[in-house]
């Protein structure tokens, strides 16, 4: 893996843009994180400049990003895939069943525990114990239990301080590659920027497609290129939007 990724032409990319730790810093608690005018911008511009093949692709509700980004309205997959909104507007719902009996329990377990954090989305389950890290076994061991009742339809996956319960078979990955057969995605050159172990399903995704993947931060991964940190990232995105402008003025 190389440091410090080349810019890309903007024009004649599909752009697929993990959210915390990409484009804004991982907060104490996701309610905490914002988006300031300098990030709307530069997503607005790189949006221009590629001709609105940009999407978000996030473990975050699709309401939720909605409001961080607002005005804003972006191609957009949420819940690690559960669901997704093409460049047309419509939305694609992943049937959640069974989650209901699992938050009630799951409920039950991280009230007893200060300092745990449930998140229901809809489809999926996150539990962050970032407050909390030695509680990390005990939880991960919990959630494998729940998932290992449901024969098969739901996964388990961790993440930074967090670990999450989503339908099996959905994954980032899987949401580039439905982006990718729509306008204006398809026939571009597919990117991926990311800094979580869920963002791996979609680095191989556009590796696999010819594209290219970004890794931001520390950790092993996949992708061929690696950023520091979310500065890094608003960094490069702004030369590629240069770069985009350096070859219209020389066509």
């Amino acid at each position: 893996m190389r440091t410090g990724a080349p810019a890309i032409g903007a024009a004649r990319a599909a752009w697929f843009l993990d959210f915390d730790g990409t484009l804004v810093e991982i907060a104490r608690t996701p309610g905490e994180v914002r988006v300031d005018t300098e990030v709307l911008d530069m997503v607005r511009e790189l949006e221009r400049a590629s001709g609105g093949a940009v999407a978000l692709i996030s473990g975050r509700r699709i309401e939720d990003i909605d409001r961080l980004f607002a005005p804003l309205h972006l191609p957009v997959a949420g819940q690690h895939g559960a669901e997704r909104r093409g460049a047309s507007g419509r939305l694609h719902r992943y049937p959640a069943r069974g989650i209901g009996a699992m938050r009630a329990t799951l409920r039950a377990w991280v009230e007893s525990r200060p300092g745990l954090l449930l998140e229901y989305k809809g489809s999926t389950l996150a539990v962050h114990y970032r407050q909390v890290p030695e509680l990390a076994a005990p939880l991960g061991a919990f959630m494998r239990e729940l998932v290992a009742r449901t024969n098969g339809r739901y996964c388990l996956q961790g993440g930074k301080k967090v670990f999450e319960i989503r339908p099996a078979g959905l994954d980032k990955g899987a949401a580039v590659l439905e982006f990718m057969r729509e306008p204006p995605f398809v026939g571009r050159m597919p990117v991926f920027v990311g800094d979580d172990i869920t963002d791996e399903s979609a680095f191989a995704a556009v590796l696999g497609l010819g594209g290219t993947a970004v890794k931001v931060g520390d950790g092993d991964s996949i992708a061929p290129w690696r950023l520091q940190g979310v500065a890094d990232v608003h960094a490069w995105i702004r030369a590629s939007v240069a770069a985009r402008s350096a070859e219209e003025e020389a066509g």
